[in-house]
């Protein structure tokens, strides 16, 4: 049994070491094999590789005979540009140089025939010299000659003529002078009124569509229907509740309301955009909006006027004025709003009445309401002046309020120092250039009139309106203007301003004069 065992065991052995042989035999022939192909691929290659590199020589042999080629045809192209251009610059070198001969030559000429005008030029001021030593003299024997035969010197004659002639161009002077100045009363009135109504036409209309409406923009056209209002009750009722016209037009989205007045504007602006807002549009819901409106605007402009005394220190007022002093700030004169105006009034007059040594809070409470009535000027009839001092006497207001109201457009004289630091302050307010808009119209065109007048003067070349229209300053051509010259010039533009431009105060005309000799020193 174990023979058997062993023989079995061996067969085995002998077995597997024959199929191991087998099979690495079987390898080794395969890698002979790969290996055979690889060095067939490698040659291939290495062929195919050798062919590229003939073809890629050959390439660049050409390619470096054309770019041989190209660039000798370059060069012989930009040799032939540089031998013409040389050409052309040698032929204008050669007419430059006949010219220049030619110049030189006609110089030569020149300088020749000013050396001879200098010679005959010095011979005949030698010429005027002892021409005017001869008439010197000649003119000496003649003012003895007259002084014997009238009994006089030559000072004496002068001084009589000139005391003659200046005699009766006094009297010229004077008669010309009341002559003009009895036509310019007369034609005076007519022309201002004639200028009044051109002015007034002209301006209008801008007026009117500037300063006169308010407008309402609408989410939709739909609701100009609304507010309309069946058979047009709605509007009806807004025209007679807020005093205002309610424009409807094409205009998409948008309302007009037209009034003079700027407070029942602003009221009737708030209550239609409420009723806009709440959406319902007829006439109850119209009296309920406008009474709440009307009431917001009361307290309001009540509590602006109670701020404004407070920001002033000034107590004491009665609600009513209170209330017309918030109510001036819808209220406008010649484009300046009336509280802006009395406010800067009120710094003013308590500056200048603290500097005179018055009452500075008296003369700011002065300010504040010397323009009061224009708050009532809407309501009641009458002049604001006499609207604001009634008003101001019925609640006791002090007398120097009274008088400043009175004194600022000149009803009665003022009898304080704070009433004159009132008027003075109106007056700076009102004038100051930009605060009304027709004053600052007139200003840029009275500097724009003087400066024309002074640019259209013979031997000007610049003229500039400086210190706010006050001063001219006149830039003359030296060479054309003269000392004496600009002494006239300068009374010319002076007259010519005083007939064409009307203007406040004095405006001073310079007329400035410049001549300058420029050397170096080398």
């Amino acid at each position: 049994m174990i023979t058997e065992i062993i023989i079995a065991a061996g067969g085995a052995l002998l077995g597997g070491s024959i199929a191991a042989f087998s099979a690495n035999r079987l390898h080794n022939a395969k890698l002979s094999g790969f290996l055979e192909q690889a060095k067939a691929k490698a040659s291939t290659i290495e062929h195919e590789a050798e062919k590229l590199l003939n073809e890629a020589k050959i390439k660049a042999k050409d390619l470096e005979l054309e770019a041989k080629q190209a660039f000798d045809t370059k060069k012989q192209k930009l040799f032939e540009e540089h031998s013409q251009k040389l050409a052309t610059l040698e032929k204008k070198d050669q007419e430059l140089n006949e010219l220049f001969k030619e110049e030189l030559k006609n110089i030569t000429f020149e300088k020749d025939e000013i050396k001879k005008h200098k010679n005959e030029l010095k011979s005949f001021e030698e010429e005027i010299k002892t021409l005017e030593t001869e008439l010197k003299i000649k003119l000496e024997d003649a003012d003895m000659l007259i002084e014997r035969s009238a009994g006089m010197t030559k000072s004496e004659a002068q001084d009589i003529v000139l005391k003659r002639a200046e005699d009766h161009a006094r009297a010229q002077i004077a008669h010309i002078i009341r002559k003009y100045e009895q036509e310019a009363k007369d034609k005076g009135k007519k022309n201002a009124n004639y200028i009044l109504a051109q002015a007034t036409t002209r301006f209008a209309g801008d007026f009117a569509a500037e300063r006169l409406i308010n407008t309402v923009n609408l989410p939709s056209d739909d609701i100009k229907g609304r507010i309309i209002g069946k058979e047009g009750r709605n509007i009806k009722a807004l025209e007679m509740k807020l005093g205002v016209d309610v424009i409807i037009d094409d205009t998409p989205n948008v309302i007009i309301l037209s009034s003079f007045n700027l407070y029942r504007r602003a009221i009737a602006t708030k209550v239609i955009e409420e009723l806009i807002e709440d959406g319902r549009i007829q006439p109850a819901r119209i009296e309920d909006i406008y009474k709440k409106v009307t009431e917001e605007f009361e307290q309001n402009i009540y509590e602006e006027g109670e701020n404004i005394l407070l920001d002033f220190g000034i107590t004491g007022m009665h609600p009513e004025i209170i209330k017309l002093i918030g109510k001036l700030k819808f209220r406008a004169s010649y484009g300046q709003n009336a509280l802006g105006h009395s406010l800067e009034v009120a710094n003013l007059a308590g500056i200048i009445a603290a500097e005179c040594g018055g009452d500075e809070k008296l003369a700011r409470r002065a300010g504040i309401l010397h323009d009061i009535g224009k708050a009532l000027t809407h309501d009641f009839a009458g002049s604001h002046v006499d609207l604001g001092a009634d008003i101001c006497k019925r609640y006791n207001e002090h007398e120097v309020v009274i008088n400043a109201i009175y004194a600022h457009h000149g009803h009665e004289d003022a009898n304080s120092i704070e009433s004159a630091a009132v008027c003075a302050a109106d007056t700076l307010s009102a004038a100051r250039p930009g605060a009304r808009r027709e004053v600052l119209e007139a200003f840029l065109k009275r500097v724009e009139d003087i400066e024309n007048i002074a640019t259209s003067k013979k031997g000007v070349r610049q003229a500039y309106a400086i210190n706010a229209g006050r001063e001219i300053r006149v830039i003359a051509n030296a060479k054309l203007i003269n000392d004496d010259e600009a002494v006239l010039l300068s009374k010319e533009i002076a007259k010519e301003i005083e007939s064409k431009v009307q203007y406040p105060g004095d405006i001073k005309v310079n007329v400035i004069r410049e001549s300058r000799a420029v050397d170096y020193a080398r």
